[in-house]
C-alpha cells in the first residue's frame, strides 16, 4: 500500500472529526486490517473505512431517506402507473388520515376512561379512609393507603418504561419533533411503544405523578399514524400486503406529521393548533396538500372524542372538545390599561420558566449519571409517587383551610378537622386528578382558597396556574381583576416560557377557551414570555434533544460555520464502490463501517476506488436487499426481468442485519459481483468543494438530504457531508 493512502478512525459516514492511525496500526500488505478487512489485491486496498469517534448517543441516530430514489426500478414502476391509480392512491391518503384521527381519539378516550375510573374508585377509599380515620385520631392509616395505591401504579409503569421500551419515557415531543425534523429516532413509532406509553400515562396519572395525558397523546398519534400508513406490523410480524406504496420515509414521515397533530387535537381540542403545532415545532418540509389532509385528521380526532367522551358521560351535547378540558369560560373583556400588565406577566413566565429549564436539564444530567441501572429508575419513580402522597398528606392535614360545603364542585369533598357542612379546601386539591384541580383553580369563585393552600401547593408541584390566581386573588385592585383571566394568563405565561411557543399555544389556548377576543393578551403574553426567556436559554423539547445529542437541524447554520466551505467540514476519505462491485468487497464494508450511503464511482486512480468520477449513490439500505435475493451479475439472467421496487418495500422499515445474511464461501470468492446500475440513484446530490456551508445548510434544509456528496471540479468524489457535519457538538 502506498503511504499517502490512510486509515481513518471514524465510527460513522457523518463525521468530519477523524483522526490518522499511527504508523504500527496502518494495514500491511495482504495482512488484515484493524477492523478485520482482509486486503485481497493492491487494488481493493483503499483508504475508505471511516470509523469515527462519537459517543455511542451520537451514532445511533441515522437520518430519515426523505428523497426519493430515482433508480431503474422506480422509474420502471412509474411508467406502469396509470392515472387511475394515482387517483386511488391519493384517495388512499385521505382515508388513512381518516383512520388516524379515529384511532388517535378511541386511544385517547381509552386512556382518559381509565384514568377517570380508576382515580374515582382511589380517592373514594381514601375519602372513606380519612372519614373513618379521623374520629379515631388515627390518620396515619389513610396516609399508607395513599401511598400503596400511588406506589403500585407508578412502579407498573415505570417497570414497563425501564425494561420493555425506554423510548416511551417522558412525553415524547422532543422525539416526534427529531423525526419530523429528518432524525430516525430507534424504536420511536412502534406498537410496543404505543402500548407502553398508554399504560405509562394511565398509571403516571393515577399514582398522582405531577403529569398529564395531554403531552403523550402527540406521541401516541405519531405511533398510530406510523402504523397504519404502512399496513403491516413488524412487531407482530403480520404483512397486509396492502398500501406498498406508502412504504417509504417520504410518505410515513407525512403521515406522521397528521398523526401528531391529531394527537394535539385529542388533547385539547384544538384542530388548527394541531396543525400550527406541527409546523412550529415539529415538521421541517410542508406541502399544500400535507396541510388538507393533516387538518382533516386533526378534525376528526377532535370530532371523535368528543362524540364518544360526551356519549360517555350522558350529555346530550358536545362538551368534551378535548382530554384538557377546561370547562364553559365566560366571556373574558379586558382593559387597554392591562395589556402592560399581562406582558409584565408574560416576562416573569419567560424568567421563571427559563429558570425551571435550567434547574430541569441539571437534575436530568444528575439522573442520567447517578441513576443508570433500570431498577434504579424504578425505585425513583416509586420514590416520587410516595412522596408525593407524603406532601399531600402534610398539607391536607397541618393547613386550616376550611370552606363551606357547595362553593367547590369537588367530587370527593373531606372533612376532616372542618366543623360539619364544611370542607377542606387543601385536601380537594388532591383528591382528584390534575386535570379537575386545574379547571377547578380556573372556575372557583374568589377566595375558595387561602393563599397559604394556593402557595403551599405551588411549592409542592411548581404550579404555574396556582400561582398566578394566587397573585390575581390577592391583587386589591377588583374593579377589573378577575381571577380566572389572570389564572389563564399566567399559565399562558408560565407554559409559554417553558416550551416557547407561540402561534401554536396562542390557538390551542383559543380553541380550548373559546374566547376569541382575549386573543391580543394571549399573543402578546406568549411573545414576551418567549423573548425574556430565550434571553436566558432554549425552550424545553431543544434542552432534551441537545442533551440527548441528536443531530437535529436547526433553522438556521450556527454562526461558526458562516465562513467556512465544504471543504472545511465534509467526512473525507469516502468508503466508494465501483459501478460492478465484488461480493466480497461489499460485505466487508458492510460489516466493518456503520455508514448509510456509498457513491458510485468509475475512471479511479489506477483503477482503484480512490478520486473517481461520481455516477450514483448506493445505500446500506439497499446493499442489504440486493445481498440477501441474490441479485449478482452472474445470474442476472434469473431474476432481472422479475425485480422490482417491490422486494426493497417488503424489507422496510426493518432491514435485515448485515450478520443476518448468509453468503456462502464460494460467492465471496471473487468470482462473484454486483452491478449498481438498476439499484443505485443515479442522480444523487452534490456539490463542488468550494461551496459555502450557509448555501449547503439550505439545501439540506430545503430537500431533507441525507447524503451530500462533494466533489471536485472533474466530478471527482472529495468527501461527503451529512446532517451531523452541521453540528459542533457531534
Amino acid at each position: 500500500m502506498s503511504s499517502q493512502r490512510r486509515l481513518i478512525d471514524c465510527e460513522s459516514d457523518e463525521e468530519n472529526v477523524c483522526e490518522e492511525v499511527p504508523a504500527h496500526r496502518r494495514n500491511r500488505r495482504n495482512e488484515p486490517t484493524d477492523f478485520n478487512i482482509p486486503v485481497t489485491n493492491e487494488a481493493d486496498a483503499d483508504p475508505a473505512f471511516n470509523l469515527n469517534r462519537r459517543s455511542k448517543e451520537a451514532s445511533q441516530y441515522e437520518s430519515l431517506d426523505y428523497d426519493v430514489c430515482e433508480n431503474v426500478l422506480w422509474r420502471r414502476e412509474q411508467t406502469k402507473i396509470k392515472p387511475k391509480f394515482t387517483v386511488r392512491k391519493d384517495f388512499s391518503r385521505w382515508v388513512i388520515s381518516l383512520q388516524i384521527g379515529v384511532c388517535t381519539a378511541l386511544v385517547a378516550c381509552c386512556i382518559n376512561i381509565v384514568i377517570e375510573e380508576v382515580s374515582r374508585l382511589k380517592y373514594g377509599f381514601l375519602k372513606r379512609q380519612v372519614d373513618e380515620n379521623v374520629l379515631r385520631g388515627d390518620l396515619s392509616i389513610p396516609y399508607l393507603y395513599w401511598s400503596l395505591l400511588n406506589l403500585v401504579p407508578v412502579v407498573i409503569g415505570a417497570t414497563l418504561v425501564a425494561y420493555v421500551e425506554p423510548v416511551a419515557a417522558g412525553s415524547g415531543i422532543p422525539q416526534v419533533k427529531c423525526y419530523l425534523n429528518g432524525v430516525k429516532v430507534p424504536r420511536i413509532v412502534r406498537i410496543k411503544t404505543l402500548a407502553v406509553k398508554a399504560v405509562g400515562v394511565a398509571t403516571s396519572v393515577i399514582g398522582g405523578l405531577a403529569g398529564g395525558k395531554e403531552g403523550p397523546m402527540i406521541h401516541s398519534g405519531a405511533v398510530i399514524a406510523a402504523g397504519i400508513s404502512q399496513g403491516k406490523s413488524t412487531t407482530f410480524r403480520r404483512d397486509l400486503r396492502i398500501l406498498q406504496h406508502f412504504r417509504d420515509d417520504h410518505e410515513k414521515r407525512d403521515f406522521v406529521v397528521g398523526g401528531a397533530a391529531a394527537g394535539v387535537a385529542a388533547a385539547f381540542g384544538a384542530p388548527i393548533g394541531g396543525i400550527l403545532f406541527s409546523l412550529e415545532e415539529a415538521a421541517s418540509f410542508w406541502n399544500q396538500s400535507l396541510i388538507w389532509r393533516t387538518f382533516f385528521a386533526s378534525i376528526i380526532s377532535s370530532f371523535t372524542l368528543n362524540l364518544i367522551l360526551s356519549a360517555y358521560h350522558g350529555l346530550s351535547s358536545f362538551h368534551y372538545r378535548g382530554l384538557f378540558n377546561l370547562g364553559e369560560f365566560a366571556p373574558l373583556p379586558f382593559e387597554y390599561f392591562e395589556l402592560p400588565i399581562f406582558m409584565l406577566m408574560g416576562v416573569l413566565g419567560g424568567c421563571s420558566g427559563a429558570l425551571w429549564n435550567a434547574v430541569n436539564s441539571r437534575i436530568n444530567m444528575f439522573r442520567a449519571h447517578a441513576i443508570k441501572q433500570r431498577w434504579a429508575k424504578v425505585l425513583e419513580a416509586a420514590f416520587v409517587a410516595v412522596l408525593g402522597a407524603t406532601f399531600a398528606c402534610l398539607m391536607a392535614y397541618t393547613i386550616n383551610d376550611c370552606r363551606p360545603l357547595g362553593r367547590d364542585p369537588t367530587e370527593h369533598p373531606v372533612q376532616l378537622f372542618c366543623q360539619d357542612n364544611e370542607y377542606n379546601a387543601a385536601a380537594a386539591l388532591w383528591f382528584q386528578t390534575p386535570e379537575a384541580t386545574v379547571k377547578a383553580l380556573f372556575h372557583d369563585p374568589p377566595g375558595s382558597h387561602k393563599i397559604l393552600t394556593l402557595a403551599a401547593f405551588v411549592l409542592d408541584l411548581l404550579s404555574a396556574v396556582v400561582r398566578d390566581r394566587w397573585i390575581s386573588s390577592a391583587l386589591p385592585l377588583q374593579a377589573f381583576v378577575s381571577p380566572g383571566k389572570y389564572a389563564l394568563i399566567g399559565a399562558a405565561a408560565q407554559l409559554g416560557g417553558v416550551v416557547r411557543m407561540t402561534l401554536s399555544l396562542s390557538v390551542i389556548l383559543l380553541e380550548t377557551t373559546g374566547n376569541i377576543g382575549f386573543i391580543l393578551p394571549i399573543i402578546l403574553t406568549l411573545m414576551t414570555a418567549k423573548w425574556s426567556g430565550d434571553y436566558f436559554n432554549e425552550g424545553i423539547y431543544d434542552i432534551q434533544i441537545r442533551a440527548s445529542r441528536v443531530p437535529m437541524l436547526p433553522w438556521h447554520v450556527e454562526p461558526e460555520y458562516q465562513n467556512l466551505s465544504a471543504h472545511h467540514i465534509m467526512a473525507r476519505p469516502v468508503v466508494c464502490v465501483r459501478l460492478e462491485e465484488k461480493v466480497q468487497y461489499l460485505m466487508d464494508i458492510l460489516k466493518n463501517t456503520s455508514h448509510n450511503g456509498f457513491p458510485v464511482v468509475e475512471d479511479g486512480d489506477d483503477g482503484s476506488r480512490v478520486n473517481g468520477r461520481l455516477i450514483g449513490l448506493i445505500l446500506r439500505s439497499q446493499l442489504v436487499v440486493i445481498l440477501k435475493h441474490s441479485y449478482y451479475q452472474e445470474s442476472s439472467s434469473f431474476w432481472e426481468s422479475t425485480v422490482s421496487i417491490e422486494a426493497f418495500r417488503d424489507a422496510y422499515p426493518r432491514y435485515p442485519a448485515v450478520e443476518d445474511l448468509h453468503v456462502n464461501a464460494h460467492k465471496r470468492s471473487g468470482k462473484f459481483s454486483v452491478n449498481m446500475e438498476m439499484f443505485m440513484n443515479p442522480s444523487p446530490y452534490s456539490v463542488e468543494e468550494g461551496t459555502s456551508v450557509p448555501r449547503i445548510f439550505q439545501l439540506f434544509r430545503a430537500l431533507g438530504l441525507r447524503h451530500l456528496v462533494v466533489v471536485s471540479s472533474e466530478n471527482r468524489v472529495r468527501g461527503i457531508i451529512t446532517r451531523k457535519d452541521f453540528l459542533k457538538h457531534h
